[in-house]
């Protein structure tokens, strides 16, 4: 059985996922797939703009600070990986340039865009 905090909890995730794409196609991204999840890992957001691909991991928290430091490496390295098993599934994503994103989001703040944030 689920707790009610962990409910609340994934309620204010999908919240914050679905803020932080309406924010990113504001600004000329294409949404792709979101909360896309495999036996690997998973990726909030898979957006495109031009030939570039952005795996986006979302992070509401209530100070940027706490949400800049919440995604550990090996928390990027299975976000990769799941970046990795979408693109086998979707063979144009071969010719296209990658790059890991964080979209920070925090109270009474717009959010905040860190691109190129992580490499593999």
């Amino acid at each position: 059985m689920v707790s009610r905090d962990r409910r609340g909890a994934e309620r204010r995730g999908r919240r914050a996922e679905r803020y932080a794409a309406l924010w990113l196609q504001l600004r000329g991204y294409k949404l792709l797939e979101s909360r896309f999840k495999c036996r690997v890992g998973e990726v909030d957001l898979i957006m495109r703009r031009g030939q570039t691909l952005v795996f986006v991991e979302v992070k509401q928290r209530p100070v940027l600070s706490q949400a800049l430091i919440a995604v550990t490496a090996k928390n990027w390295a299975r976000i990769s990986m799941a970046a990795e098993v979408w693109a086998a599934q979707h063979p144009k994503a071969a010719n296209m340039d990658w790059r890991y994103d964080l979209v920070a989001i925090t109270p009474r703040s717009f959010p905040k865009h860190y691109r190129d944030f992580w490499r593999p």
